[in-house]
């Protein structure tokens, strides 16, 4: 049977026509992904870089059509959803276009750039009736979901504390670049989009976009989404009440601006959660970071690879202060305090490429149904926004950042709450305008 008497059996109601935007790292494993899905018809393909365009379709199959410009692949007629897999800067304003242009989007993380952006993409999502779902692809880990039950229950107890972490080491850093001509096969200006306009040199480009602040929020938006993603899943919040961080770039040479240390506190009522990145110290091996959950009753560590629950100690209070041996009080010794655990341990594995499959198979699902995802853009941008008010209050010199979770606001600071925008370079500025979203 040929593909084409295939496709005309399917059916074009079960089929759903997909493009891509974006073909870099994270690109390449979403077509991956999609074409592993029978219900799937790549059509189409967005890619400022031509050697990548050409490569990616390649990949796609022989009915994607290839563009250099997004706009060109939205006006299509042949694609139904979008994938956005960009540079951080273009995540919102896509998502908007492609919206308004009556397509539903996988977008991956962060969301958006800057906390007000995230706000427009909602509306957006809202106001056009479309799916939007995040690539935060935890949520659909089986092992995740599992673990969130536990944590709903209360099998851990009262959690008071939580502690994420992402570390490496890529010291000396990538080098300083002088200022040039961009390469002929780069559409430089639209790969700038609405980011302010810079000169041209090597890191302010592929892949090397997240160490500067036009176009990332460095690895509090990155690795460190994925974390509060599941922090902010598991406690059923809307997002943190206080925030402050410090941290900069104190090892890593040449160009860049985004810190290579960063230390981040979040209040989420009466549980605290610290973030910690690290980009120029690994730690002992294996300690490339991580998720914990701290209760009364139990412990959870939790990553792609499966979770694991330690339970706590239950002491009697009667006779839980040890003595040194000898005391004339006659107290215990610390050995002889009786304990016993709360509740059981568990443990269990999980699987990254099950996370994926499982995160595109919900988004075409609710392409379908028209059920919200399971990363649905209003959590996206929830999550977004508390890595953003953390460097916030970096790029403030440290200062805590009160925040309305409900309102969205920023509390009583004017020079934070002005960080929350950022103006869109022309022509760019006017999607805003004639959409009114802002």
């Amino acid at each position: 049977m040929t593909a084409a008497s295939y496709r005309k059996i399917l059916g074009a109601n079960d089929r759903i026509q997909v493009g891509f935007i974006g073909y870099g790292l994270i690109g390449r494993q979403h077509v991956f992904d999609f074409k592993n899905q029978k219900d799937v018809e790549i059509t189409a393909l967005a890619e400022v870089h031509q050697p990548r365009l050409e490569e990616g379709l390649q990949d796609c199959g022989p009915r994607a059509k290839g563009y250099r410009d997004f706009r060109k692949l939205l006006e299509s007629n042949d694609v139904q959803a979008v994938v956005i897999s960009t540079p951080d800067h273009w995540h919102g304003l896509m998502t908007i276009l492609a919206c308004a242009a009556g397509k539903d989007v996988y977008v991956e993380k962060p969301l958006s750039l800057f906390i007000d952006e995230g706000k427009w993409m909602v509306r957006a999502a809202r106001r056009f009736q479309r799916i939007v779902q995040t690539g935060t692809q935890q949520r659909s880990g089986l092992h995740y979901q599992k673990a969130r039950q536990l944590v709903r229950e209360g099998y851990l107890g009262k959690i008071t504390n939580i502690r994420m972490s992402a570390f490496r080491n890529i010291t000396p850093g990538f080098g300083k670049f002088p200022e040039s001509q961009p390469p002929s096969e780069l559409d430089y200006e639209m790969w700038l989009g609405p980011a302010p306009k810079r000169p041209y040199h090597q890191l302010r480009s592929l892949y090397h976009f997240r160490w500067f602040w036009d176009y990332s929020g460095g690895q509090m938006t990155n690795l460190g989404a994925h974390h509060i993603d599941i922090v902010q899943w598991f406690l059923a919040t809307k997002g943190p009440t206080l925030v402050a961080s410090i941290g900069g770039r104190y090892v890593l040479e040449g160009d860049g601006e985004t810190p290579d240390t960063q230390e981040a506190i979040f209040q989420y009522g009466d549980c605290t959660a610290v973030c910690s990145v690290r980009e120029a110290a690994q730690g002992r091996p294996g300690s490339g970071g991580g998720l914990e959950f701290f209760g009364h009753k139990a412990s959870l560590s939790i990553g792609r690879g499966g979770f694991e629950i330690t339970p706590e100690m239950k002491i009697d209070p009667n006779n839980a202060v040890p003595q040194f041996r000898g005391h004339s009080s006659g107290g215990v010794t610390r050995s002889q305090i009786k304990a016993e655990p709360w509740t059981a341990p568990i443990k269990e594995k999980g699987s990254s490429d099950q996370q994926f499959d499982l995160h595109v198979r919900n988004f075409l699902d609710c392409v379908k149904t028209r059920q919200r995802p399971i990363a649905d853009v209003e959590e996206g941008h929830q999550v977004t926004t508390a890595c953003h008010l953390a460097n916030i209050s970096l790029r403030l010199g440290g200062r805590s950042i009160r925040w309305d979770p409900e309102k969205e606001q920023i509390l009583g600071d004017r020079e934070a709450a002005a960080m929350m925008r950022r103006p869109y370079r022309k022509p760019w500025d006017r999607v805003l305008e004639e959409l009114k979203l802002a």
